[in-house]
């Protein structure tokens, strides 16, 4: 990360980088998910998710340990994280919202933001690839900036207000866009009124001694990984965990 990455993260437990996939890398990423036949999503939130998609081809594959992505969550998470879990998202128009959850209290052991020394230390991490334009006139990730290191819970009023609250953004991401947040940050999901179908692959990572989920997470068993994205499927622990990070 770069100072201003950086303190953008801080500031606001969130982080946009646009332009990290091309066109034609979104182009084929969509191709791939065109290509499973998957039923139309649903109306409610639950009913909008894919999983598996890292058995499908090696591009989704490739985003495991993107370039632009590694330093980030080095940054983030340090030396030695782990995927905890993976899924998409599709909703199209009509599909309704995610309600707000998460924030820095009441305080949850897997999802936190702390400040030690200098350095930022965060639990599950969320990595969200847009392969579709988000914002506030389409719908899709939003947040209220700050709250991961807010010292009361969210108010009731703000939580049924959702994106009708001035607190609450839906910040734009288009599509190759590399959205990452920390899960302690108050987030959900805008309601989906645009004609295009939304389309996000969310990549979920924990420090290295942790666990979000219940079960590892196994590699796929239909794509060859490199070494260093097989290590991402290391289970939790700490002590002599290898580098992701050539010395």
């Amino acid at each position: 990360m770069d100072e201003v990455e950086r303190y953008l993260f801080d500031l606001h437990g969130y982080l946009i980088i646009p332009d990290v996939l091309s066109p034609a890398e979104v182009a084929e990423l969509n191709r791939l998910i065109d290509a499973q036949n998957l039923p139309d999503p649903g109306e409610v939130s639950s009913a909008a998710r894919f999983n598996n998609f890292l058995n499908w081809d090696k591009a989704f594959c490739a985003l495991l340990d993107h370039p632009r992505l590694m330093p980030l969550l080095k940054t983030i998470l340090g030396d030695g994280f782990r995927l905890d879990h993976y899924y998409g998202i599709y909703m199209r128009a009509g599909t309704d919202r995610l309600n707000l959850h998460g924030g820095g209290t009441p305080y949850d052991p897997p999802e936190y933001f702390h400040f030690r020394n200098g350095e930022m230390y965060n639990g599950l991490t969320v990595v969200s690839w847009n392969l579709t334009d988000t914002g506030p006139e389409y719908g899709g990730f939003c947040a209220i900036p700050g709250s991961h290191k807010s010292n009361y819970p969210c108010p009731a009023e703000v939580k049924e207000q959702h994106t009708d609250h001035p607190a609450v953004v839906v910040p734009s991401a288009p599509a190759g866009s590399l959205v990452i947040f920390t899960e302690a940050l108050t987030h959900g999901t805008a309601p989906w009124t645009a004609e295009h179908q939304r389309r996000s692959l969310l990549y979920k990572y924990s420090p290295g001694q942790q666990s979000w989920s219940s079960t590892h997470i196994q590699p796929p068993t239909d794509v060859e990984l490199t070494p260093r994205q097989k290590l991402l499927f290391e289970k939790p622990y700490f002590h002599a965990r290898p580098t992701l990070f050539d010395e």
